[in-house]
């Protein structure tokens, strides 16, 4: 019996967003605020646009990693051996890019962490039995209850966390679903 490397993005992915956060605790944060999070910074400054895609490496505490890394390392082997590296990384990616940009937009609040991706995964996950002209239970079931959790905590909960990101990402995994099923 061997142990295997057997999702490689996603254990990259886990394994370097731990470095991020233990450079972030050796450096004070200073680690985090400059290379992993995203926040109202100048267009001219190249890690601007670097930040778009490594504020989902950075996590704010090693509770915060921990609960991301949880349903990121649960659902991300199983998307990753069905859709195939390169897509993983695309939704990752993708999810990266788009929330630090509407982020940008419509915020002046940081954000930093992969939650984002983890309820793009989630998403995905619920949409991987789907077939031609026929719309699983179990998706809708989950998008009401993301939705309407995300929706109340975004009106009346002050919590630091970015519900905008969540929300986001269960979009990126819609259409990342939906995109990767009707190739089949």
């Amino acid at each position: 019996m061997k142990i295997t490397f057997n999702s490689p993005i996603i254990l990259t992915f886990a394994i370097v967003s731990a470095i991020a956060l233990i450079l972030g605790v050796f450096t004070n944060d200073w680690t985090t605020k400059v290379f992993f999070s995203t926040y109202d910074s100048s267009l001219l400054n190249p890690l601007t646009y670097v930040r778009c895609f490594t504020h989902v490496l950075g996590h704010a505490s090693f509770s915060h990693y921990i609960n991301n890394m949880l349903f990121f390392l649960l659902l991300g082997p199983i998307l990753e051996e069905k859709y195939g590296s390169g897509r993983i990384l695309l939704v990752i990616g993708a999810t990266a890019l788009v929330t630090a940009i509407i982020n940008g937009i419509f915020s002046s609040n940081g954000l930093l962490g992969a939650s984002g991706v983890v309820f793009a995964f989630i998403i995905l996950a619920s949409m991987t039995s789907f077939k031609e002209r026929e719309i699983p239970l179990t998706f809708i079931l989950i998008v009401v209850l993301y939705l309407g959790r995300e929706v109340f905590n975004g009106l009346f909960s002050f919590d630091n966390i970015s519900q905008s990101a969540h929300l986001i990402g269960g979009a990126c995994g819609a259409i990342a679903g939906f995109a990767f099923s009707s190739e089949k």
